[in-house]
Protein backbone atom coordinates (compact mmCIF):
# COMPACT_ATOMS: atom_id res chain seq x y z
CA UNK A 1 0.00 0.00 0.00
CA UNK A 2 0.93 3.38 -1.21
CA UNK A 3 -0.11 6.77 0.22
CA UNK A 4 -1.93 7.73 -3.47
CA UNK A 5 -2.70 3.78 -4.50
CA UNK A 6 -6.01 2.78 -3.85
CA UNK A 7 -6.54 0.14 -1.12
CA UNK A 8 -7.39 -3.39 -2.28
CA UNK A 9 -10.26 -5.32 -0.88
CA UNK A 10 -11.02 -8.87 -0.19
CA UNK A 11 -14.53 -9.88 0.63
CA UNK A 12 -15.62 -13.17 1.71
CA UNK A 13 -19.45 -14.22 1.00
CA UNK A 14 -21.44 -12.50 -1.87
CA UNK A 15 -25.20 -13.56 -0.22
CA UNK A 16 -27.30 -11.19 0.71
CA UNK A 17 -24.70 -8.67 2.79
CA UNK A 18 -21.90 -9.44 0.71
CA UNK A 19 -23.77 -8.59 -2.52
CA UNK A 20 -26.78 -5.79 -1.49
CA UNK A 21 -24.45 -4.06 1.32
CA UNK A 22 -20.42 -4.54 1.20
CA UNK A 23 -19.49 -4.85 -2.60
CA UNK A 24 -21.59 -1.71 -3.09
CA UNK A 25 -20.77 0.06 -0.68
CA UNK A 26 -16.28 -0.59 -0.98
CA UNK A 27 -16.61 0.37 -4.85
CA UNK A 28 -18.26 3.47 -4.21
CA UNK A 29 -15.63 4.61 -1.62
CA UNK A 30 -13.14 6.48 -3.20
CA UNK A 31 -9.76 5.08 -2.35
CA UNK A 32 -11.35 1.36 -1.96
CA UNK A 33 -11.40 -1.26 -5.03
CA UNK A 34 -13.18 -4.33 -4.72
CA UNK A 35 -10.33 -6.93 -6.07
CA UNK A 36 -11.53 -10.51 -5.03
CA UNK A 37 -14.38 -11.74 -4.08
CA UNK A 38 -14.64 -15.69 -2.70
CA UNK A 39 -17.43 -17.33 -3.74
CA UNK A 40 -17.69 -21.42 -5.32
CA UNK A 41 -20.88 -20.31 -6.44
CA UNK A 42 -21.17 -19.78 -10.50
CA UNK A 43 -24.72 -18.09 -10.41
CA UNK A 44 -23.36 -15.34 -7.68
CA UNK A 45 -19.63 -14.92 -9.63
CA UNK A 46 -21.67 -13.99 -13.05
CA UNK A 47 -23.60 -11.92 -10.65
CA UNK A 48 -20.51 -10.32 -9.39
CA UNK A 49 -18.67 -9.67 -12.88
CA UNK A 50 -21.58 -8.12 -14.06
CA UNK A 51 -21.61 -5.63 -12.13
CA UNK A 52 -18.01 -5.68 -11.48
CA UNK A 53 -16.09 -6.54 -14.76
CA UNK A 54 -12.40 -6.10 -13.19
CA UNK A 55 -13.01 -8.29 -9.91
CA UNK A 56 -11.20 -11.59 -9.51
CA UNK A 57 -12.79 -14.93 -7.52
CA UNK A 58 -11.16 -17.15 -5.17
CA UNK A 59 -13.31 -20.28 -4.36
CA UNK A 60 -12.41 -20.15 -0.42
CA UNK A 61 -10.88 -17.72 2.20
CA UNK A 62 -7.58 -20.12 2.53
CA UNK A 63 -7.20 -19.81 -1.65
CA UNK A 64 -7.77 -15.74 -0.39
CA UNK A 65 -5.43 -15.23 2.45
CA UNK A 66 -2.62 -17.51 0.50
CA UNK A 67 -2.08 -14.49 -1.56
CA UNK A 68 -2.07 -11.58 1.50
CA UNK A 69 0.64 -9.59 0.35
CA UNK A 70 -2.07 -8.56 -3.16
CA UNK A 71 -4.71 -7.17 -0.23
CA UNK A 72 -5.07 -4.27 2.11
CA UNK A 73 -8.54 -5.25 3.86
CA UNK A 74 -10.17 -8.59 4.38
CA UNK A 75 -14.08 -7.86 4.55
CA UNK A 76 -16.13 -11.27 5.95
CA UNK A 77 -19.79 -11.24 4.94
CA UNK A 78 -20.12 -15.19 5.49
CA UNK A 79 -22.21 -16.61 7.76
CA UNK A 80 -22.42 -16.09 11.11
CA UNK A 81 -20.51 -19.30 12.17
CA UNK A 82 -17.46 -18.08 10.27
CA UNK A 83 -16.70 -14.66 11.47
CA UNK A 84 -14.37 -16.46 13.96
CA UNK A 85 -12.41 -18.32 12.47
CA UNK A 86 -11.71 -16.57 9.17
CA UNK A 87 -11.02 -13.63 11.17
CA UNK A 88 -8.62 -15.18 13.20
CA UNK A 89 -6.66 -16.35 9.86
CA UNK A 90 -7.11 -12.84 8.39
CA UNK A 91 -5.31 -10.89 11.06
CA UNK A 92 -2.87 -13.44 11.53
CA UNK A 93 -2.18 -13.34 7.64
CA UNK A 94 -1.48 -9.47 8.74
CA UNK A 95 -4.59 -8.49 7.08
CA UNK A 96 -6.61 -5.73 8.50
CA UNK A 97 -10.81 -7.08 8.57
CA UNK A 98 -14.01 -6.10 8.75
CA UNK A 99 -16.61 -8.19 9.86
CA UNK A 100 -20.48 -8.27 9.76
CA UNK A 101 -21.98 -8.09 12.50
CA UNK A 102 -22.91 -9.92 14.98
CA UNK A 103 -18.84 -9.97 15.39
CA UNK A 104 -18.92 -13.45 16.87
CA UNK A 105 -21.71 -15.74 18.99
CA UNK A 106 -20.15 -14.37 22.37
CA UNK A 107 -18.69 -11.69 23.48
CA UNK A 108 -15.40 -13.78 24.89
CA UNK A 109 -14.95 -14.54 21.15
CA UNK A 110 -15.45 -10.69 20.12
CA UNK A 111 -12.65 -9.77 22.98
CA UNK A 112 -10.20 -12.69 21.48
CA UNK A 113 -10.54 -11.46 18.18
CA UNK A 114 -10.07 -7.54 19.88
CA UNK A 115 -7.07 -8.76 21.39
CA UNK A 116 -5.47 -10.70 18.62
CA UNK A 117 -5.94 -7.65 16.46
CA UNK A 118 -4.10 -4.98 19.18
CA UNK A 119 -1.35 -8.08 19.56
CA UNK A 120 -0.93 -6.85 15.62
CA UNK A 121 -1.13 -4.24 15.19
CA UNK A 122 -4.05 -4.48 13.02
CA UNK A 123 -7.83 -2.43 12.57
CA UNK A 124 -10.82 -4.97 13.50
CA UNK A 125 -13.95 -3.28 12.56
CA UNK A 126 -17.71 -4.30 12.84
CA UNK A 127 -20.23 -3.36 10.08
CA UNK A 128 -22.91 -2.06 11.86
CA UNK A 129 -24.40 -0.24 9.28
CA UNK A 130 -27.54 0.80 11.20
CA UNK A 131 -25.47 3.53 13.18
CA UNK A 132 -25.76 5.41 9.49
CA UNK A 133 -29.61 5.41 9.36
CA UNK A 134 -31.55 8.32 8.38
CA UNK A 135 -33.48 7.89 11.49
CA UNK A 136 -30.56 6.91 13.98
CA UNK A 137 -28.84 9.99 12.79
CA UNK A 138 -31.60 11.97 12.99
CA UNK A 139 -32.40 10.90 16.97
CA UNK A 140 -28.62 10.99 17.87
CA UNK A 141 -28.79 14.87 16.89
CA UNK A 142 -32.12 15.60 18.99
CA UNK A 143 -30.56 14.03 21.77
CA UNK A 144 -27.00 15.77 21.26
CA UNK A 145 -29.13 18.94 21.01
CA UNK A 146 -31.08 18.67 24.18
CA UNK A 147 -34.78 18.84 22.22
CA UNK A 148 -36.21 15.88 23.96
CA UNK A 149 -34.57 17.29 27.63
CA UNK A 150 -33.44 14.25 29.76
CA UNK A 151 -34.06 11.19 27.82
CA UNK A 152 -36.15 8.56 29.50
CA UNK A 153 -37.70 5.66 27.71
CA UNK A 154 -36.02 4.97 24.36
CA UNK A 155 -38.29 2.55 22.05
CA UNK A 156 -36.79 0.64 19.18
CA UNK A 157 -38.81 -1.33 17.11
CA UNK A 158 -37.40 -3.67 13.92
CA UNK A 159 -40.50 -5.23 12.75
CA UNK A 160 -41.07 -7.58 9.55
CA UNK A 161 -44.49 -9.34 8.49
CA UNK A 162 -42.67 -12.47 7.42
CA UNK A 163 -45.61 -15.01 8.41
CA UNK A 164 -43.81 -17.66 5.62
CA UNK A 165 -40.18 -19.36 6.35
CA UNK A 166 -38.06 -18.20 3.37
CA UNK A 167 -35.54 -20.88 5.05
CA UNK A 168 -31.21 -20.83 5.40
CA UNK A 169 -28.74 -20.79 8.52
CA UNK A 170 -30.46 -17.74 9.71
CA UNK A 171 -33.88 -19.64 10.41
CA UNK A 172 -31.70 -22.35 11.17
CA UNK A 173 -32.00 -23.78 15.33
CA UNK A 174 -28.40 -25.12 15.00
CA UNK A 175 -26.60 -22.74 18.33
CA UNK A 176 -23.49 -23.37 16.09
CA UNK A 177 -25.37 -21.20 13.38
CA UNK A 178 -25.71 -18.06 15.23
CA UNK A 179 -28.96 -17.74 13.51
CA UNK A 180 -32.42 -15.92 14.87
CA UNK A 181 -33.42 -12.76 15.48
CA UNK A 182 -31.86 -11.97 18.76
CA UNK A 183 -28.79 -12.17 17.15
CA UNK A 184 -29.80 -10.59 13.43
CA UNK A 185 -31.76 -7.66 14.10
CA UNK A 186 -30.77 -7.82 17.64
CA UNK A 187 -27.77 -6.95 17.03
CA UNK A 188 -28.98 -3.65 15.62
CA UNK A 189 -31.22 -2.64 18.06
CA UNK A 190 -29.12 -3.08 20.91
CA UNK A 191 -26.06 -1.80 19.51
CA UNK A 192 -28.13 1.46 18.88
CA UNK A 193 -29.21 1.80 22.75
CA UNK A 194 -25.98 1.56 23.84
CA UNK A 195 -24.50 3.88 21.17
CA UNK A 196 -26.87 6.68 22.26
CA UNK A 197 -26.87 5.51 26.08
CA UNK A 198 -23.98 3.97 26.84
CA UNK A 199 -23.76 0.31 29.02
CA UNK A 200 -26.33 -2.07 29.67
CA UNK A 201 -26.76 -2.69 33.49
CA UNK A 202 -29.69 -5.10 33.85
CA UNK A 203 -31.30 -6.81 31.24
CA UNK A 204 -34.51 -8.84 30.55
CA UNK A 205 -35.81 -10.50 27.14
CA UNK A 206 -38.53 -12.48 26.05
CA UNK A 207 -37.96 -14.62 23.05
CA UNK A 208 -40.28 -16.64 20.78
CA UNK A 209 -40.14 -18.99 17.97
CA UNK A 210 -43.71 -17.87 16.51
CA UNK A 211 -43.88 -19.46 12.60
CA UNK A 212 -44.87 -23.18 12.26
CA UNK A 213 -41.75 -25.37 11.20
CA UNK A 214 -39.59 -22.36 12.95
CA UNK A 215 -36.90 -23.27 14.62
CA UNK A 216 -34.80 -20.30 15.60
CA UNK A 217 -36.28 -17.12 16.95
CA UNK A 218 -38.75 -15.31 15.50
CA UNK A 219 -40.17 -12.67 18.21
CA UNK A 220 -37.71 -11.03 20.74
CA UNK A 221 -38.29 -8.28 23.46
CA UNK A 222 -35.32 -6.88 25.16
CA UNK A 223 -35.45 -4.53 28.24
CA UNK A 224 -32.69 -2.84 29.24
CA UNK A 225 -31.80 -0.54 32.01
CA UNK A 226 -28.71 1.45 31.24
CA UNK A 227 -26.00 2.64 33.80
CA UNK A 228 -27.29 6.50 33.08
CA UNK A 229 -30.75 5.46 34.17
CA UNK A 230 -32.55 5.77 30.55
CA UNK A 231 -34.26 2.43 30.11
CA UNK A 232 -34.40 0.92 26.48
CA UNK A 233 -37.23 -1.16 25.26
CA UNK A 234 -35.93 -3.12 21.87
CA UNK A 235 -38.22 -5.40 19.39
CA UNK A 236 -37.26 -7.34 16.73
CA UNK A 237 -39.85 -9.77 15.23
CA UNK A 238 -40.50 -11.12 11.72
CA UNK A 239 -43.92 -11.57 12.68
CA UNK A 240 -45.65 -8.35 13.47
CA UNK A 241 -49.10 -7.90 11.13
CA UNK A 242 -49.44 -4.31 11.91
CA UNK A 243 -46.01 -2.04 12.43
CA UNK A 244 -45.36 0.00 14.91
CA UNK A 245 -43.11 2.75 15.21
CA UNK A 246 -39.14 2.58 14.38
CA UNK A 247 -38.60 4.68 17.37
CA UNK A 248 -40.56 6.19 20.27
CA UNK A 249 -38.40 8.96 22.50
CA UNK A 250 -39.78 9.97 25.81
CA UNK A 251 -37.45 12.70 27.54
CA UNK A 252 -38.48 15.11 30.35
CA UNK A 253 -39.40 17.48 27.97
CA UNK A 254 -40.33 16.46 24.87
CA UNK A 255 -40.78 13.01 22.65
CA UNK A 256 -39.89 12.14 19.64
CA UNK A 257 -42.03 9.90 16.98
CA UNK A 258 -41.12 8.42 13.96
CA UNK A 259 -42.28 5.40 11.82
CA UNK A 260 -40.75 3.69 8.82
CA UNK A 261 -37.74 2.21 7.77
CA UNK A 262 -34.65 3.74 6.77
CA UNK A 263 -34.53 3.94 2.68
CA UNK A 264 -31.06 2.56 1.77
CA UNK A 265 -31.11 -1.20 2.43
CA UNK A 266 -34.10 -1.06 -0.04
CA UNK A 267 -32.32 1.12 -2.56
CA UNK A 268 -29.32 -1.18 -2.67
CA UNK A 269 -31.33 -4.44 -2.90
CA UNK A 270 -33.20 -2.48 -6.35
CA UNK A 271 -29.48 -1.84 -7.42
CA UNK A 272 -29.34 1.83 -6.76
CA UNK A 273 -26.13 2.88 -6.03
CA UNK A 274 -24.54 5.46 -3.83
CA UNK A 275 -22.14 8.37 -6.22
CA UNK A 276 -20.74 11.19 -5.86
CA UNK A 277 -22.93 14.24 -6.53
CA UNK A 278 -25.82 12.67 -6.41
CA UNK A 279 -28.46 12.50 -3.28
CA UNK A 280 -28.49 9.24 -1.20
CA UNK A 281 -30.25 8.44 1.99
CA UNK A 282 -32.77 11.09 1.64
CA UNK A 283 -36.55 10.72 2.65
CA UNK A 284 -40.09 12.44 1.63
CA UNK A 285 -41.64 15.08 3.97
CA UNK A 286 -44.53 12.68 4.70
CA UNK A 287 -42.22 10.47 6.54
CA UNK A 288 -40.23 12.80 8.59
CA UNK A 289 -40.88 11.80 12.57
CA UNK A 290 -42.67 14.49 15.33
CA UNK A 291 -41.12 16.20 18.38
CA UNK A 292 -43.78 17.46 20.56
CA UNK A 293 -45.17 16.48 23.91
CA UNK A 294 -48.87 15.87 24.71
CA UNK A 295 -49.99 15.20 21.69
CA UNK A 296 -50.26 11.99 19.12
CA UNK A 297 -48.03 11.92 15.90
CA UNK A 298 -51.02 10.19 14.62
CA UNK A 299 -53.24 13.42 14.53
CA UNK A 300 -50.87 15.41 13.48
CA UNK A 301 -49.47 16.63 16.76
CA UNK A 302 -46.19 17.89 17.45
CA UNK A 303 -43.61 19.52 14.91
CA UNK A 304 -42.27 17.67 12.18
CA UNK A 305 -38.80 17.21 11.91
CA UNK A 306 -36.47 16.79 9.19
CA UNK A 307 -34.90 13.27 8.87
CA UNK A 308 -31.16 13.48 7.76
CA UNK A 309 -30.15 11.73 4.85
CA UNK A 310 -28.76 8.10 5.78
CA UNK A 311 -25.39 7.64 5.32
CA UNK A 312 -24.12 4.10 4.74
CA UNK A 313 -20.88 5.02 2.70
CA UNK A 314 -19.30 7.00 5.48
CA UNK A 315 -18.55 3.32 6.99
CA UNK A 316 -16.08 2.56 4.45
CA UNK A 317 -15.21 6.16 4.02
CA UNK A 318 -14.20 5.85 7.70
CA UNK A 319 -12.56 2.44 7.11
CA UNK A 320 -10.40 3.93 4.30
CA UNK A 321 -9.55 6.64 6.50
CA UNK A 322 -8.02 4.30 9.87
CA UNK A 323 -6.34 2.28 7.68
CA UNK A 324 -4.40 5.67 5.86
CA UNK A 325 -3.89 6.85 9.62
CA UNK A 326 -6.16 9.68 9.34
CA UNK A 327 -9.45 8.72 11.52
CA UNK A 328 -10.60 6.48 14.29
CA UNK A 329 -11.80 2.67 13.62
CA UNK A 330 -15.74 3.64 13.26
CA UNK A 331 -17.12 0.48 15.57
CA UNK A 332 -14.69 -0.93 17.36
CA UNK A 333 -14.95 -4.75 18.24
CA UNK A 334 -14.65 -3.85 22.16
CA UNK A 335 -17.88 -1.99 21.20
CA UNK A 336 -18.94 -4.98 19.23
CA UNK A 337 -18.29 -7.31 22.40
CA UNK A 338 -20.64 -4.77 24.92
CA UNK A 339 -23.04 -5.49 22.60
CA UNK A 340 -22.30 -9.22 22.52
CA UNK A 341 -22.86 -9.16 26.62
CA UNK A 342 -26.56 -8.18 26.35
CA UNK A 343 -27.48 -10.66 23.69
CA UNK A 344 -26.21 -13.11 25.78
CA UNK A 345 -27.93 -11.86 28.45
CA UNK A 346 -30.96 -11.29 27.01
CA UNK A 347 -30.78 -15.01 25.77
CA UNK A 348 -30.78 -15.82 29.33
CA UNK A 349 -32.93 -14.39 30.53
CA UNK A 350 -35.57 -15.52 28.10
CA UNK A 351 -34.50 -18.87 28.79
CA UNK A 352 -34.78 -18.66 32.40
CA UNK A 353 -37.41 -15.71 32.85
CA UNK A 354 -34.89 -14.29 34.27
CA UNK A 355 -33.69 -10.92 34.88
CA UNK A 356 -29.97 -10.82 34.03
CA UNK A 357 -26.95 -8.06 35.70
CA UNK A 358 -23.92 -7.21 33.78
CA UNK A 359 -20.81 -6.59 35.72
CA UNK A 360 -18.71 -3.66 33.98
CA UNK A 361 -15.88 -4.05 31.67
CA UNK A 362 -13.53 -1.72 32.12
CA UNK A 363 -12.44 -0.55 28.96
CA UNK A 364 -13.11 2.67 27.82
CA UNK A 365 -13.81 1.87 24.21
CA UNK A 366 -17.14 -0.22 25.40
CA UNK A 367 -18.30 2.98 26.98
CA UNK A 368 -17.42 4.91 23.84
Amino acid sequence: MTANSPLRVGLVGYGLAGSVFHAPLISATEGLVLDTVVTSNEERRAQARAEFPDVRFADSPDELLARADELDLVVIASPNRTHVPIAKAALRAGLPVVVDKPLAGTAAGARELAALADERGLLLSVFQNRRWDNDFLTLARLVEDGELGDVLRFESRFERWRPELKGGWRESGDPEEIGGLLYDLGSHVVDQALTLFGPAVQVYAESDVRRPGAAADDDTFIAITHTNGVRSHLYASATTAQLGPRFRVLGSKAGYVKYGLDPQEAVLREGGRPAAGTPWGEEPKELWGRLGAGESPLTGGGDPVCTLPGDYPAYYAAVAAALRGTGGNPVTALQAAAALDVLEAARRSAREGVSVTLLPHHDEEERA
